[in-house]
């Protein structure tokens, strides 16, 4: 234990710029826990250097300003390496583009590092000894995420509870307590190991230092029994009568608007969807036609020819609503029945800034600052999430893109559906980590709702998920092709999808209340 105490001691002893260097390293390296890496073990070691850093803040001169800056230094690290792919966004038409992505990559993980940093600040400043330091800790840095997810449209990305990605089982506690639950969680069992390099008082107090990551290694160890308890319970079981193709494109951002490529991407769509099988709904990605089909009767001839009698096409499209003073657009999702006929149109109500619109664009567009995506025209925002009939089929929830991101915000709480369609251009996210992310955050919504997801994405990973978040099937990132599969049967309600973060919530009092308690001893 000698040499765990001396480094324990080392790193609380850092102040200043070296202190803040390390933090960022720490949460750097503990962005590795998040997909495609996988690497839990970093995300409970990030937390635990964080907790050291901060017992470190309270013997320096300023504890309050030095507690803010280990706070966002750890998740400015954490959200450079983790959000990288942001950057790809930029090189899709660079010549517009490209001076932005320095700017925008440090205002986004500079800006949203800040509630991590009031949230250090915030624990500094009702620091308590012992244990009920911790509490405190993970009480504060929890309740910062739960903002960062929520606060000017949010942006709950790389929650920690997705560094559990590569257990399953863990994260099927989500079904109950929610992402936000497992994150406090998360933290508060890495914190807890910093326990381990605090020398005891006194040699028969030794044990003492164990006591909570033994607390938080018992209770992991259940919630991983009670997950694994879960998915043997709850093997896959599917709705009868439903065969869903999905569709996977793979056409190069770049490309799928030029003039010379929209035939052949437009031929793309049509050709997979009629390869052989017997799909009864076939789902396009977002924003699948390379064209607005209100204007091309051909496209819509096309449709009413791909289904026929007895098929149901759900896709992805851009619409235009035409106004009196300007039109608008939105970023839509359409279903076509049997013989081509529109049944449903479902607008995008999450928008993304800067992709789909610019905050503040009076302002901005005049330095040059404008939207990523195709246009000059931001789109407009649709009314929230909506459950919509679909032959053949049980009740569906359309998400668009990054919708899917947000936890106890993807269904109608009135009208449960029976599955989620997520259609997606995960092209923006780069060839490698954004779409990753992506697909676990999507599986752990699943699991959240009790619901199965179907995700169609133009590059990929599209997928069928079911409601304990198994993929039941895949098409690999960056492959053109369709990909066959039954639609699952949803779980029953669960916890979180009835009550949402309440039990969040409740753990953070619960945690509170005991800090409190251990505080006046």
């Amino acid at each position: 234990m000698t040499g765990l105490y001396g480094a324990g001691d080392w790193v609380r002893g850092l102040r200043g710029w070296r202190a803040a260097a390390f933090a960022f390293a720490s949460g750097a390296v503990s962005a590795l826990a998040f997909a495609p890496v996988g690497f839990f073990p970093a995300m409970l070691l990030g937390f635990a250097v964080l907790m050291l850093l901060l017992d470190g803040a309270d013997e320096s001169p300023h504890p309050l300003r030095a507690a803010a800056l280990m706070g966002w230094a750890f998740a400015f690290g954490q959200y450079v390496v983790g959000w990288h792919w942001i950057g790809f966004a930029f090189l899709v038409d660079p010549d517009a583009h490209l001076w932005q992505m320095p700017f925008a990559l440090v205002l986004l993980t500079g800006g949203l590092a800040l509630y991590a940093g009031a949230a250090c600040a915030l624990a500094q400043y009702v620091w308590q000894n012992g244990a009920a330091r911790l509490l405190v800790f993970a009480v504060f840095y929890a309740a910062s995420e739960w903002i960062r997810g929520h606060l000017f449209t949010g942006f709950p990305w790389n929650l920690a509870a997705y560094g559990w990605g590569a257990s399953l089982a863990i994260l099927q506690s989500t079904s109950i307590i929610g992402s936000y639950g497992l994150t406090f969680l998360t933290i508060l069992c890495g914190a807890s190991l910093a326990d381990l390099t605090v020398r005891p008082v006194t040699p028969g107090r030794v044990l003492g230092q164990f006591a909570a990551p033994l607390a938080m290694l018992l209770l992991f160890a259940f919630l991983w029994g009670l997950g694994a308890w879960r998915l043997a319970a709850n093997p896959a079981t599917f709705v009868d009568g439903v065969h869903l193709r999905l569709v996977q494109p793979d056409i190069a951002q770049r490309e799928k608007y030029e003039p010379q490529f929209v035939a052949r991407n437009w031929q793309r769509l049509i050709t997979l969807s009629e390869q052989p099988g017997a799909p009864t709904h076939i789902i396009w990605p977002e924003a699948a036609p390379p064209f607005l089909l209100q204007r091309t009767p051909e496209a819509l001839d096309a449709i009413a020819q791909l289904t026929g009698s007895n098929r149901i096409l759900i896709t992805g499209a851009e619409r235009l609503q035409r106004g009196i003073e300007q039109n608008a657009f939105f970023n839509s999702l359409f279903v076509f029945s049997p013989g081509g006929r529109l049944d449903a149109v479902y607008d995008k109500f999450h928008l993304v800034p800067f992709g789909e619109y610019v905050p503040y664009g009076d302002v901005l567009n005049h330095i040059g600052i404008t939207k990523l995506t195709e246009g000059q025209v931001g789109f407009s925002q649709g009314d929230g999430p909506h459950v919509y009939s679909i032959a053949g089929a049980p009740s569906m929830s359309p998400l668009i893109c990054y919708e899917i991101i947000f936890p106890g915000a993807v269904t109608d709480h009135q009208h449960r559906p029976g599955w989620l369609v997520n259609v997606t251009d995960d092209s923006w996210f780069g060839p490698w980590a954004g779409p990753r992310q992506h697909l676990l955050i999507a599986r752990v919504r699943a699991i959240e709702e009790a619901l199965p997801v179907a995700r169609a994405a133009n590059t990929g990973i599209s997928a069928v998920i079911d409601p304990n978040g198994r993929l039941i099937a895949q098409l690999s990132l960056n492959t053109m092709g369709e990909l066959d599969a039954r639609l699952p049967k949803a779980l029953g309600i669960s916890t979180y999808a009835r009550f949402g973060d309440l039990g969040f919530l409740l753990l953070l009092l619960t945690a509170s209340l005991i800090a409190w308690i251990l505080g006046r001893k």
